[in-house]
Order: C-alpha cells, then sequence, then structure tokens
C-alpha cells in the first residue's frame, strides 16, 4: 500500500524530494530529442536511459533526450504512467548487502504509442534533430528464421506493411518509411543501434531491414545500405519485473512512482564505434568503444544468458520460484558453475582485458544478489526465441569439438518437458509466456510416442535432432525425467 504521504513523481516534485532519492541534477525543461527508442520496457530505463542521464549530469548534454516509441497495445500501460509523470521515473539499484540507491531519471521527453498514431512516429524518426534510433524489442522482434537466418518475408505483419507504408505495424515499416522521407527531404540518416541479447545485433537488424526495404523499394535498400550505420552492442543489467513490494519501498521514501524500475549495482555497454551521424559522448557516461564488440558479446550471451535459461528451466522443473533462490540449493550453483566453465568456456574467443574464470565468479555473485528477486518465469518468457541465440551455438560448437552436450542436453529436455506438462515435477502450474507456446506444447505432447518430436520444430532447433551424439543425451535424460526423477537428482548424477 502507497505511504499517504508520498509525493506523485512529476516535475513539480523534483524540488521536495525526499534526500534518499537523487534527483537529475539538471534543468529537465532544457531537454531535447535526440534519440528515439523502440520498446521502452524495464532494461532500458534500468540501461540506456541511465547512460544518457548520466552524460546529461556530468556533460550537460541536453540535446540528447530520448523519446519513447511503443509498438504494441501492450506498451500503452508504460505510456500513460510516463506520459503522468512528466517521463520521470525512480530507478533504484538493490545491492546485496541490502542497500539502495534511488535515484530519478529526468532524460525522456515523450512517449508516441505507434498504433494510435503512426503518421506522428515516422515525422519523429524522420526529424533532423533524432541523430540515433536505438531498439529493445526483444530476440523475437527481428522477424528472422532461425533455422535460414532470412527474413520472413511471408510474415502477415510484413505483407500488410508493405501494402500500407504509412500504417505499418512492424518496426522495419516504421524505419523504412522514416528513412524514405530524410533521404527525399536531403536530411542525413540515423544511425541504427540495436540493444537487444542477438550476436551481432547491428548486423542482423541491418540485415532484415535492408531484406525488408528490397520488397518494396531496390534504390532506397541500396542508400540505406550504403548510408546508414547499425553499430553492434552488447549491453548487461540484470533488471527484473517490478512488482508491487517495490513501488511500496519507493513510497516509503516518499516518492510515489507507479512504475519505478529495479536493477542489480552493476552495468556494462559495449558499442562499435561506427555512427553515420552524431553520437552521444558514451565513454563519458562509463560505456565502452570498441572497434568489434563480437567477443564482448559472444562472452555475455554464451555465459550470462545461456546460465539465466538453463537455470529457469531446471529451477522451474523443481519449483524454485527465482534465479537467487536458484543460486541457494548448492547442487545448481555447482551445476551453473559446471556450466560456464566446462561448456561455455572452451567455445569463447579472448577478450581483452577479461579473465573468464573471474567473469564466471562474478555471475555466481550477481546471480545470488539476495535483492534481485528476478523470477524463472520472467527468466523462461519467449524461450523459443532465446534458447537458439543464447544456448544452441554452445551446443554446435562442442559437438563439432567432440565435447560433452550432456548438461545442455537436459536444459532442452527440461525445456520438453516445461513445454509438455506446463507444471513443476511436483505438479504445480507454471505460466508459459512464449509467441510459440502452442507449437511447442504440440510437439512436446507427442514425446511419450515419439522421443524426437520436440526436437523436429527446425525454427528453433535447427538440425540438431540429426545428431546422435545430442540426441543419445537427450533421450536418456527425457526418459528420466518423465519417469519422475526429480530434476535435482539427475544433476547430482552428472
Amino acid at each position: 500500500m502507497l505511504s499517504s504521504s508520498a509525493s506523485r513523481l512529476n516535475r513539480a516534485a523534483l524540488n521536495t524530494l525526499p534526500a534518499s532519492v537523487s534527483g537529475p541534477g539538471y534543468p529537465v525543461e532544457k531537454i531535447t530529442t535526440g534519440i528515439v527508442h523502440i520498446g521502452v520496457g524495464g532494461f532500458h530505463r534500468a540501461h540506456q536511459a541511465m547512460y544518457i542521464d548520466t552524460l546529461m549530469r556530468e556533460q550537460a548534454a541536453y540535446e540528447w533526450g530520448i523519446c519513447g516509441v511503443g509498438l504494441r497495445e501492450g506498451d500503452r500501460k508504460m505510456q500513460q504512467i510516463l506520459t503522468e509523470q512528466d517521463y520521470l521515473f525512480a530507478l533504484t539499484e538493490k545491492h546485496p548487502d541490502n542497500a539502495r540507491r534511488h535515484q530519478i531519471i529526468g532524460c525522456m521527453t515523450d512517449f508516441l504509442m505507434a498504433i494510435d498514431n503512426p503518421a506522428a512516429v515516422i515525422g519523429k524518426l524522420a526529424d533532423p534533430a533524432v541523430k540515433l534510433v536505438s531498439l529493445t524489442i526483444t530476440e523475437g522482434g527481428y522477424n528472422l528464421d532461425p533455422n535460414t537466418g532470412e527474413f520472413v518475408a511471408d510474415n502477415p505483419d510484413v505483407q500488410h506493411d508493405l501494402a500500407n507504408p504509412q500504417q505499418p505495424r512492424l518496426v522495419f515499416g516504421y524505419l523504412v518509411a522514416a528513412l524514405k522521407q530524410r533521404r527525399d527531404a536531403g536530411i542525413a540518416p540515423f544511425t541504427l543501434m540495436s540493444c537487444d541479447n542477438i550476436q551481432h545485433n547491428g548486423d542482423v537488424l541491418k540485415a532484415m531491414l535492408l531484406a525488408y526495404a528490397a520488397l518494396s523499394d531496390q534504390a532506397l535498400a541500396q542508400w540505406i545500405k550504403q548510408h546508414v550505420a547499425f553499430p553492434n552492442s552488447m549491453v548487461d543489467r540484470i533488471t527484473p519485473a517490478t512488482v508491487a513490494a517495490d513501488i511500496d519501498e519507493l513510497a516509503q521514501t516518499g516518492v510515489e512512482d507507479q512504475w519505478p524500475v529495479v536493477c542489480e549495482p552493476f552495468h556494462q555497454w559495449v558499442i562499435e564505434d561506427a555512427f553515420c551521424n552524431e553520437r552521444p559522448d558514451f565513454e563519458a557516461a562509463g560505456a565502452q568503444l570498441v572497434p568489434d564488440v563480437t567477443p564482448y558479446e559472444k562472452l555475455k550471451l554464451r555465459m550470462l544468458n545461456a546460465s539465466h535459461s538453463m537455470l529457469g528451466l531446471l529451477g522451474s522443473l523443481a519449483g524454485i520460484p527465482t534465479i537467487d533462490a536458484c543460486m541457494n540449493e548448492p547442487v545448481l550453483r555447482q551445476v551453473l558453475k559446471q556450466f560456464m566453465l566446462d561448456d561455455v568456456k572452451p567455445t569463447l574467443d579472448a577478450v581483452e582485458g577479461v579473465d573468464v574464470d573471474e567473469y564466471a565468479a562474478t555471475l555466481l555473485e550477481r546471480f545470488g544478489n539476495p535483492n534481485i528477486k528476478d523470477s524463472l518465469e520472467r527468466i523462461c518468457s519467449q524461450s523459443s526465441a532465446k534458447i537458439p541465440v543464447f544456448l544452441l551455438p554452445t551446443i554446435q560448437d562442442n559437438l563439432k569439438a567432440g565435447r560433452s552436450v550432456a548438461l545442455p542436453a537436459l536444459v532442452i529436455a527440461a525445456w520438453c518437458y516445461y513445454s509438455d506438462k506446463h507444471a513443476t515435477q511436483a505438479g504445480q502450474a507454471l505460466t508459459i509466456v512464449d509467441d510459440m507456446a502452442e507449437q511447442l506444447h504440440a510437439c512436446a505432447r507427442q514425446t511419450e510416442q515419439d522421443s524426437l518430436a520436440f526436437l523436429q520444430l527446425k525454427t528453433v532447433f535447427a538440425n540438431l535432432s540429426q545428431s546422435a551424439a545430442f540426441t543419445e543425451q537427450y533421450t536418456g535424460y527425457l526418459t528420466r525425467l518423465y519417469a519422475g526423477e526429480p530434476v535435482l537428482e539427475i544433476i547430482t548424477a552428472l
């Protein structure tokens, strides 16, 4: 329950913030929009917006304000709350020792709902003041066929957008419409920067956008290819979903924010220094600008993101609710360390200045933060988009090298059981959040008749079902899980 003495967060309240909450420290009324961000969620607000806020605090870089864009009806609640709060929100860092750091982020200037006014979004993207467009649209937002690596041109939304270029549904339609306006008006294009957990995320965004543009305007596609930059980037900060207790805790300080964001203290942003327009001084805010982000993103995706998915699926079957609770289970903590050092480490490239063993130890500490109650439901959401990116490349590399794939095979077997039963091994219902939930369930439920049925979903697993080295391990674990052997006991025997 909100404190009766808490003041609703808005610009007027900035002058009366309690001492325990840090204000922006800069005149928010002077900010102008230089960045459009598509897909405003908790992670963007805890990460990219925090970096821009830091830059404004330290460099008075008021020309880099962020205009948010929501593409889906699901973005409406966030848009409404932030609009009511003058686009201000609270960021709470939760430290392992129970310390809290509350600050108000003030760098947002607007939040547009694309489905309400497509022309306004296209117009904002075409504005010459906008130099950078960033995206967090999730791994599934790129319309990529993971089996072929190609753009899915027969997607009904793609076909709609090609027929209705001024009323698009997908991000590609908005970007192409705006870039066309800029080209036709002689305005320099914006840089496009993906901040999603996809290896070579800028390259993927470029390939998908060019494929879409070529379906309607080959000349424009060529112009985009020649003039628009797509730097790859690696982003890292654990940001659990905001819960009612977070809102109440903040209210006890005297600040009422209907949707604050919470996160761990750690943050990292590595960006390729490849821009086609002006850019913020990211280095001054703590980001790393590098010539090639590949080794950094490979390290993070395979170590952190895959580890999250592994704990999410194994822990869910065991009835464990959160990541930190998984880390309190000795067998899961040990198997996570084993996965990072025995399965992932041999597949990694050297990363300058990074000791992989120390990186793994840091992840164990971060995952164990008792104040970051990251739910396994959130971690397992959209696994059909995550597993092909986070885990399958490690499996494929180890198969090629003749190394063991026992632990990843158990993880995929656990995912099959999870997708089939929608329940823990004890029978407690699990909420499945996945765009492919029905397809996953349909394949998984055939497992007892065909042990490889789940792996036949090629859009997720490609040709993994054809690997005897993998399927021998996988089917063995399936038999044990379906026979009722507790997953933690199976892990102990690994």
